[in-house]
């Protein structure tokens, strides 16, 4: 086979690795999505390591392991993915595709009685390596599609995989018409056997990730409830003592308005109103539970000369209930409220919360200034306090209570400025008057 052909449709085959490794990757771990330039990057690499293996004898065990680092690495710096199990997957991934490109070969060399399929210098070779990879991009094109696929369906994927390749390892084994060395046919029974136990071993350690994240949400979510409950209690003690002194006021407007001091008593209900007048003056939505939260957290803002904006378009008599509204907005604020208290610059100290309705969708939109850009750890946003917090965590929380309306929340930020956007669906509610 012509030379430059073989060079350019390994060089092809190399780009459609790279581009499905990392689209892989990238949907096992959620990540950023990928991008031209990621692939372009990713692709470059791969020109690379193809040359040079084309013009070294070197064995391909090291191309494949090659390969894998430079996926890894890609992944690392251009979708932020932890290094470790971008470098799992992307061995076991070359390991895959190096194993059902064989299998293919084989199967169509004893179909049509070849051993010339195994040879990927000659045409048959070139020809199986491209029936193999068409219907690796076909499976791709698929799963691109499947945006909602669960990871229950992910891993049954993979393991019909791992389990189909093995059955069709074992019963080349069997065959008689082509002939292929028993330490080849080993070697990959063996490493069909390893991609099987990875896929185990993976899933396992998502569930142990799943269980260690929800204690860890059940032990938020206690602490946000103690929070309140210190926060109502503090509340009750203030209404207690101004219902305990009660009569002491009363007799004292009394002496007020019995002498004519109609201005001295007037400043005195100021005075006894002041505590609440504070956070039920302004009306926000027309929502008392969601305006006294919206004022309490405007009221901490001016404590820690925070610039809070607010400007809201808010539907009347619709079924989004208080307690979802609360758990967001408290959520999304209390995250601004921490990241821009942390800013030593004034002029990054500032909330912007905007809430508006378009057709049937609630938008709720909260900006915040930044002291310094954010982290991410495994596609997640990766809190700034030493303690770990409740940032990461009650944008959980906050998720958790917009998919009660088909909603979502989604995150951005640039160098000084951080964005979250809540999207809820919402219907209309008559009101018997």
């Amino acid at each position: 086979m012509t030379d430059w052909i073989f060079i350019i449709s390994n060089i092809a085959t190399a780009w459609v690795r790279a581009a499905a490794g990392l689209y892989l990757i990238s949907r096992i771990l959620s990540t950023e999505r990928l991008s031209l330039k990621t692939i372009t990057a990713a692709g470059t690499g791969m020109t690379v390591i193809c040359l040079i293996f084309h013009f070294t004898s070197l064995p391909e065990f090291y191309r494949f392991a090659l390969e894998a680092v430079w996926i890894t690495i890609c992944s690392r710096q251009l979708q932020h993915t932890d290094t470790r199990l971008s470098l799992f997957l992307g061995i076991f991934y070359e390991i895959a595709a190096a194993f059902w490109q064989f299998l293919v070969s084989a199967w169509l060399g004893v179909l049509f009685h070849s051993s010339k399929f195994l040879d990927v210098q000659m045409k048959q070779g070139q020809t199986a390596v491209w029936i193999f990879y068409v219907i690796f991009i076909l499976l791709i094109l698929y799963l691109s599609r499947k945006r909602d696929m669960t990871e229950k369906t992910g891993f049954r994927i993979a393991s019909a995989i791992g389990v189909a390749g093995f059955l069709g390892i074992v019963t080349l084994t069997e065959q008689k018409t082509l002939f292929i060395e028993d330490e080849t046919l080993d070697m990959w029974m063996i490493l069909a056997l390893v991609f099987m136990m990875a896929v185990l071993i993976y899933n396992m350690r998502r569930q142990y990730e799943m269980e260690k994240e929800l204690a860890k949400l059940k032990t938020e979510q206690a602490e946000l409830l103690e929070r309140d409950y210190i926060t109502l209690n503090r509340a009750y003690e203030m209404n207690a003592k101004l219902f305990h002194d009660f009569h002491n006021h009363i007799g004292i407007l009394r002496q007020f308005l019995s002498r004519g001091k109609t201005k001295e008593a007037v400043e005195y209900l100021n005075e006894l109103q002041a505590p609440v007048r504070k956070m039920t003056d302004a009306v926000w939505t027309g929502d008392e539970t969601v305006d006294y939260l919206i004022s309490s957290k405007a009221a901490a803002a001016k404590d820690n000369d925070i610039q809070f904006t607010v400007q809201v378009e808010f539907p009347k008599h619709m079924n989004i209930k208080s307690i979802d509204l609360c758990a967001i907005l408290g959520n999304l604020l209390d995250n601004a409220l921490e990241a821009a208290g942390q800013a030593s610059d004034p002029k990054r100290k500032w909330i912007r919360l905007t809430i508006r309705r378009i057709h049937q969708m609630l938008v709720i939109k909260i900006e915040n200034g930044l002291e310094t850009a954010l982290k991410q750890e495994n596609g997640n946003l990766k809190t700034t306090k030493e303690e770990n917090g409740l940032h990461g965590w009650g944008l959980k929380s906050a998720q958790t209570a917009a998919e009660k309306y088909e909603g979502m929340v989604q995150t951005s930020h640039t160098e000084n400025t951080f964005y979250a956007v809540a999207t809820l669906s919402y219907q209309a509610v008559s009101v018997e008057t």
